[in-house]
């Protein structure tokens, strides 16, 4: 990995200041060609993927690992999550979000946090190391969560493009960052796992409709504001078809920033949970919002703790 400055390598926030993808507009939804790399690195025989995974992820937005954990590290991530899930609803902090109309957690923020086993889960070499790759740069997080779906009555949530959102809520610049999904149930076709359209991180979709006052408060149980059309949707699943990221638990799903992507309800008995860590480009650290009058809480996005991740190698234990 090289680690060289790429385009968005500027110091102030006045250079970055530059709206390289304008969106919420106030007339109509616009389309334009994405102008940033998908993949930053150079594939070489020492790269922590292999030459077939870089290129799948390269044309497709997104790339699926399997067994990447040991049992024994999984029991203790699957284990650790359980109690984040079940504390008390009088002592949840407001970075607890639960399910429109009902009082199961939907999300945790701020993963790294909350739970040591989490922090040293988003360092490890398994997962920032091959952010680095993927962006050609040091990394930190972004953004952490904890994502629950539980059987029966888990919310869809509809597509959109995590870089519009990061872009013209928490200013960040370029599309120099990479989501990291690692699954800690089965996550199978039928109880609303990641949907994603391939293909599409290479178009930026500048969504129509200024962004409310406080937004965040309604996008996280139901985002409405920040979304494709739907004529949009149906045209590029048309044209670069629908996966969707399935696999048993310790799978672990990397996909560019700009994917368009979403999730089905679950109304199985089954159900799903993921940790998902957003691994940023140090040098495209957020500036002011691009299409908000103010950015969202550091809970969501992360502005004060810019710090690069120091890689870890190693089992993951207590």
């Amino acid at each position: 990995m090289k680690f060289e400055a790429g385009l968005d390598a500027i110091a102030t926030d006045g250079a970055q200041r530059i709206d390289a993808y304008p969106t919420r507009l106030t007339s109509a939804e616009k389309i334009a060609e994405r102008l940033d790399p998908v993949l930053w690195s150079d594939w070489t025989e020492w790269a922590p993927l292999t030459e077939d995974e870089a290129r799948h992820y390269d044309e497709k937005g997104y790339l699926v690992r399997h067994d990447v954990f040991s049992d024994a590290e999984l029991d203790l991530l699957i284990s650790t999550a359980a109690k984040l899930r079940d504390m008390p609803a009088s002592e949840r902090p407001a970075d607890f979000v639960t399910e429109p109309g009902g009082d199961e957690v939907r999300t945790v923020f701020r993963l790294d946090e909350h739970s040591r086993v989490f922090a040293r889960l988003a360092a490890d070499s398994r997962l920032a190391g091959i952010a680095e790759f993927l962006l050609d740069d040091r990394v930190y997080l972004h953004q952490s969560r904890l994502n629950y779906k539980p059987g029966f009555k888990g919310k869809e949530f509809y597509w959109h493009s995590d870089f519009e959102t990061w872009h013209a809520e928490d200013g960040l610049p370029r599309m120099r960052a990479v989501s990291a999904s690692v699954l800690l149930t089965d996550n199978s076709r039928l109880n609303g796992p990641l949907l994603l359209i391939p293909g599409s991180q290479n178009e930026f979709i500048a969504c129509m409709g200024e962004t409310p006052e406080d937004n965040h408060e309604q996008s996280l149980k139901a985002q409405e504001v920040g979304v494709p059309q739907p004529s949009t949707i149906r045209r590029m699943a048309s044209h670069y078809g629908l996966d969707a990221a399935t696999g048993p638990a310790g799978t672990v799903v990397f996909f560019d920033c700009n994917t368009l992507h979403g999730s089905n309800g679950n109304i199985t008995p089954d159900p799903r949970s993921n940790a998902f860590f957003v691994f940023n480009s140090v040098t495209n650290r957020p500036v002011s919002p691009f299409a908000a009058a103010a950015a969202r809480p550091g809970w969501l996005a992360n502005r004060d703790k810019i710090r690069p991740i120091d890689v870890v190698e190693g089992p993951i234990t207590r």
